[in-house]
C-alpha cells in the first residue's frame, strides 16, 4: 500500500474508533434511570456501570503501549476495535446488573486500547509536519461525542429503548474494522521490551483506585475518614511506582520523558487546564435543565453549538499556530478559554438563547485549538522511538484528568450550594455561577504553566520545512514496506 493511500485513510480509521468510544462513555449516563427500571434495580446500584468502564481504561491504558510495540499497532488496535464492539452487544443483551457490569469492564479494556494505539500509529506515519493537521482530524470526535451523546443517548431512550444505546456501536465498529484491515500501518517496537509486572501492578491498582475515588466522588456515602484513608493507599501506590521506575531498565511507564520540556509542558500543562474544562459537560446540563428550567432535549441542543465550532477551527488552527507558535497560541487561548467559562455566570433564567449559542460556539472554538496544540506539542521533540511510551503516558493523564475535572466541578458546586436543597433554583444558579467563575479563574491561572516553553517550542510542527518532510515521507514509506513484509511473516 502507498504511502499516500495510508495517509489519507489512516485519519478516517482512528476517527471513527474514536467518535465510537466517545460518544459511548456519554451515552450511557442518560439511560441509567431506564436501565435500573427495566432490570429492576435502583439507579444509584447502577453507578458501577459507569465506575467499572473508568476502572478498566485506568488499568489497561498503561500497557497499550506495549502491547502495540510486541504485536504490532494493527493487530492490537483492531482486536480493540472488536473487543468493544462485541462487549457493545453483550451490554445490550444483558439480562441483570452483573452481566452490564461485567459487559461494561469488557468494553473499557477494548476502549483503553483503541486511542493510545491509534494515536501512535498516526504519529508514526505522520512526520511532525504533517502531525498537526492529521491529529486536527482526529481530534473532532474526541469534542463531538460527549456533546451528542446526552442528545443522542436521550432521543434513543425515549422513541426506542436503553439497549439500543449500545447496539449504536455495532455498524461503527464494523466500519471501523473494515478500515483498520485496509489502512492501518502494521508498525512493532524497536526492541522488544519486557512487561514490567510490578510495575502494572502498582500503577494499575494506584491509578484504579484513584479514579475510583474520583468518579463516586459525591455519588455514594462514603464517609471522610474512609475516604482519606483509600486516597492515601493510592497516593503511596502512585509514589511506590514512581520509585520502581527509576530503579528498573524496562519501566510500566517511562517518567524519564517528562524531562523533555515540551512533552512536561503539553502533559502536565494540559492536566491543569482540563481541570476547569473538565467540569463543564456535568454543569452546563445543570443549569439549562435546573437552573433555567429548560427540557432534557433542549439541553442537549444547547450544547451542540461547541461541536459545529470546534470543527470550524480544525480548517485555521494550523495557520494560527503557523503564524504565532504554540507558547503565545497556549498562553493567549488558555485566558480565552477562562473569560469564556467566566461568561457562563451571566447566564440566568431572563438571558435569550442567541447569547448562551454565542458563548457556546466561542467554548468550542477555543477548546478546539486548545487541544490541538496541547496534543500535537508533546511529540515535537520527542523521538520516534519514544512515540509509544509517550503515547500511553498522555492517554493515561488525560483519563485521570477528566476525572480529576468532574469531580472539581461537582465538589465547587457542592461547596457553593452549601446546605440548600438542590430544587431551590435560585440558588442552585446562583451556585453554578459561582462555580464557573472558580473554574475559569483556575484555567486562567493554568496559562501560567505554558510560560516556560520557548518561541520556537514546536515548531517542526507548525512550520515543518520540505526537506524534513521529503525526508520523512520516504521513512515513512519504508516504515510501511519493512512492516507490510513484517507482517506477512506473521
Amino acid at each position: 500500500m502507498s504511502s499516500s493511500a495510508v495517509k489519507s485513510y489512516l485519519p478516517w480509521v482512528v476517527a471513527t474508533a474514536l467518535f465510537m468510544e466517545q460518544l459511548d462513555s456519554t451515552i450511557v449516563n442518560t439511560a441509567i434511570p431506564s436501565m435500573a427500571a427495566s432490570l429492576n434495580v435502583t439507579p444509584l446500584s447502577l453507578k458501577a456501570v459507569v465506575t467499572s468502564y473508568i476502572l478498566s481504561l485506568a488499568v489497561c491504558i498503561p500497557i497499550s503501549g506495549w502491547m502495540a510495540d510486541r504485536f504490532g499497532t494493527r493487530r492490537v488496535f483492531s482486536a480493540a476495535v472488536a473487543i468493544f464492539t462485541i462487549a457493545s452487544v453483550l451490554c445490550g443483551l444483558s439480562v441483570n446488573s452483573p452481566m452490564l457490569v461485567a459487559s461494561r469492564l469488557l468494553q473499557g479494556v477494548g476502549a483503553a486500547m483503541m486511542m493510545p494505539v491509534g494515536r501512535l500509529t498516526i504519529i508514526r506515519t505522520f512526520p511532525k509536519s504533517q502531525l498537526l493537521a492529521a491529529m486536527n482530524f482526529v481530534i473532532i470526535p474526541a469534542l463531538i461525542g460527549p456533546l451528542l451523546g446526552p442528545t443522542v443517548g436521550g432521543l434513543i431512550v425515549y422513541w426506542l429503548s436503553w439497549r439500543e444505546i449500545f447496539f449504536v456501536n455495532v455498524p461503527v465498529g464494523l466500519a471501523a474494522l473494515y478500515l483498520a484491515h485496509r489502512y492501518m500501518p502494521d508498525y512493532y517496537g524497536d526492541k522488544p521490551r519486557p512487561l514490567d509486572l510490578i510495575g502494572l501492578v502498582l500503577f494499575g491498582t494506584g491509578i484504579a483506585l484513584l479514579s475510583w475515588l474520583l468518579e463516586v466522588f459525591g455519588e455514594h456515602r462514603v464517609d471522610p475518614t474512609s475516604f482519606a484513608v483509600l486516597l492515601v493507599i493510592s497516593i503511596s501506590l502512585l509514589a511506590a511506582y514512581a520509585w520502581h521506575a527509576s530503579e528498573v531498565l524496562h519501566p510500566l511507564l517511562r517518567l524519564v520523558l517528562f524531562r523533555v520540556r515540551t512533552f512536561r509542558v503539553s502533559v502536565l500543562g494540559g492536566f491543569v487546564t482540563r481541570l476547569g474544562v473538565g467540569g463543564l459537560p456535568f454543569l452546563l446540563p445543570l443549569l439549562y435543565q435546573l437552573g433555567l428550567g429548560l427540557p432534557a432535549w433542549q439541553s442537549g441542543l444547547l450544547m451542540m453549538p461547541s461541536a459545529a465550532a470546534a470543527m470550524g477551527m480544525k480548517f485555521i488552527s494550523a495557520r494560527v499556530l503557523a503564524r504565532f507558535g504554540y507558547r503565545q497560541v497556549l498562553i493567549v487561548n488558555t485566558v480565552l478559554i477562562g473569560v469564556t467559562i467566566a461568561m457562563f455566570s451571566l447566564v440566568g433564567a431572563g438571558t435569550p438563547l442567541y447569547v448562551i449559542v454565542a458563548i457556546s460556539l466561542c467554548l468550542g472554538f477555543f477548546n478546539s485549538l486548545q487541544f490541538s496544540s496541547m496534543n500535537t506539542i508533546a511529540y515535537a521533540d520527542l523521538d520516534k522511538g519514544d512515540s509509544s511510551m509517550a503515547s500511553t503516558i498522555a492517554s493515561s493523564m488525560q483519563q485521570l484528568s477528566m476525572s480529576f475535572g468532574l469531580a472539581f466541578g461537582s465538589l465547587i458546586t457542592g461547596w457553593y450550594l452549601g446546605d440548600m436543597p438542590q430544587s431551590n433554583r435560585v440558588m442552585l444558579t446562583t451556585a453554578l455561577h459561582h462555580a464557573f467563575l472558580t473554574l475559569a479563574a483556575v484555567t486562567i491561572l493554568s496559562s501560567l504553566t505554558f510560560w516556560t516553553l520557548r518561541r520556537t517550542d514546536g515548531e517542526s510542527i507548525s512550520k515543518g520545512s520540505d526537506i524534513d518532510e521529503d525526508e520523512d515521507d520516504a521513512d515513512q514509506v519504508k516504515a510501511v514496506l519493512q512492516t507490510t513484509a513484517q507482517t506477512g511473516k506473521h
